[in-house]
């Protein structure tokens, strides 16, 4: 890839990549204060400022040396973790689910609301490819991060809900997964398991879905 493509790519991502990772975060710091736990809200993580949930390596580093590595194939990154003491929750483990859902729900409707602008950019007669392809990627990388964070596998927010779902007994023993889950899904996505057995097929479904709650708007514009 070109160091021109390269800029231009980044460039065109980074609203939409930033915003979905803020907007993410505050999700779960604002919903654990509403059910009980202010520790996140205490450390200033009920924002949208970017730079409470940007984790420099995680966030900016790593996914772009990955890009420039792979050349865009493969691409790996996360923000600082929401901390949540979930023994604050006024009933914490059915609390947890919430908490947990809230950072994917924020992103599904975040896809949902950049596939309006798409429309109303196309309804206004905008041919601008910059506009149209950023509307478009925002689209694409808030159903990447809704599905791939409901694997349910902790420490993603999947398997938080998991563990919200089971009965004691099971949740206990898939919380002893937490400590190396982050490298059984390294690993996995790696292999290709969560791309081809997780990921597309939800997306599928996702972006099926969002088309549909866009076509009402889709069709007064036409």
């Amino acid at each position: 890839m070109d160091f021109a493509n390269l800029i231009q790519t980044i460039t065109l991502y980074a609203i939409p990549v930033v915003l979905s990772i803020t907007i993410h975060e505050a999700a779960h710091a604002y919903m654990a204060r509403q059910l009980g736990d202010n520790t996140a809200y205490l450390l200033g993580r009920v924002t949208l400022n970017p730079f409470k949930h940007i984790d420099p390596v995680g966030t900016i580093l790593m996914p772009i040396l990955l890009f420039i590595a792979t050349s865009g194939s493969f691409l790996f990154g996360y923000a600082k973790p929401v901390p949540v003491r979930f023994g604050n929750l006024r009933n914490p483990k059915r609390d947890m689910v919430w908490v947990a859902l809230a950072g994917p729900g924020s992103n599904f409707v975040q896809a949902w609301l950049w596939g309006i602008f798409y429309l109303l950019l196309i309804g206004a007669g905008v041919t601008e490819p910059f506009f149209l392809k950023m509307a478009q990627g925002g689209t694409f990388v808030n159903v990447v991060m809704f599905v791939f964070n409901l694997f349910p596998l902790p420490p993603l927010d999947g398997g938080r809900i998991l563990m919200g779902l089971l009965p004691h007994r099971q949740a206990a023993l898939v919380s002893r997964v937490e400590p190396y889950g982050f490298f059984i899904v390294m690993a996995l996505v790696i292999a290709g398991v969560v791309s081809t057995l997780w990921l597309r097929p939800l997306m599928e479904v996702t972006f099926k879905l969002i088309n549909v709650l866009l076509s009402p708007l889709a069709m007064l514009l036409h």
